[in-house]
């Protein structure tokens, strides 16, 4: 079966995945989670992509993305891998690829999943069973958007901010968000449509999307949940 062909459009956030190669790690100490902040730092900047969440996990990254073309995600992406890689394989005296293929990707409906989106992401620690809570995780966007902890990474996306009017309420409320643990169905959701290059969204999202490709979508394969996100 050809693989779904990724799609990025402007002003629309863009759930992405990338991979260790057959699932093993990709950071190895704490050296490494540095270095590859320093690398989405720099290649969102040259590329004009916003990052609204994130979680480095041992073996894989999510991130929750706004390009402001249809192209910049991809060189982002492209260059992080780039510099990334060679950071490792000089620093562990290894030759090889350490992504597994190409990032996996989801457009997102913003007003109906992008928080949901969120709230997997920094969740998934937790899932993982690597921390009891969200804020015990250092490698996320949690502390960001739940504590203030300033993170210069993060641009808010507009939901967020319109949560509370005032920071530390905005944070409470946030944080309260997380009292209640996604639903499994939910995590599939959002796992799948990321797996299959497939939006997460409602009809008349996916209506919208194929209208602003010309192109149609299809449907996503149904598969099995999946353990972890």
């Amino acid at each position: 079966m050809p693989r779904r062909p990724r799609i990025y459009l402007p002003g629309i956030p863009a759930h992405i995945v990338q991979r260790g190669n057959n699932r093993e790690p990709c950071f190895y100490n704490f050296e490494d989670y540095r270095y590859y902040l320093q690398c989405l730092q720099h290649a969102k900047k040259r590329y004009t992509v916003e990052l609204h969440a994130y979680v480095l996990m041992t073996n894989h990254v999510h991130l929750l993305l706004t390009p402001s073309d249809a192209t910049g995600i991809s060189r982002m992406m492209a260059l992080i891998g780039k510099n990334y890689v060679m950071y490792i394989n000089k620093t562990y005296k290894r030759t090889g690829t350490l992504w597994e293929g190409r990032h996996k990707s989801s457009l997102v409906d913003e007003e109906n999943y992008l928080l949901q989106c969120y709230k997997y992401i920094e969740l998934n620690p937790v899932r993982a069973a690597m921390v009891n809570s969200p804020d015990e995780y250092v490698w996320s966007s949690y502390q960001h958007h739940a504590w203030g902890k300033y993170n210069d990474l993060i641009s808010d996306h507009w939901l967020y901010t319109a949560l509370a009017k005032e920071q530390e309420e905005r944070q409470h409320v946030y944080r309260d968000l997380f009292k209640a643990e996604l639903f499994d169905s939910d995590v599939h959701e959002i796992s799948n449509a990321t797996q299959f290059n497939f939006p997460l969204g409602n009809n008349r999202f996916k209506e919208k999307i194929e209208e602003m490709t010309k192109r149609k979508l299809g449907y996503a394969s149904s598969g099995r949940p999946s353990k972890t996100g």
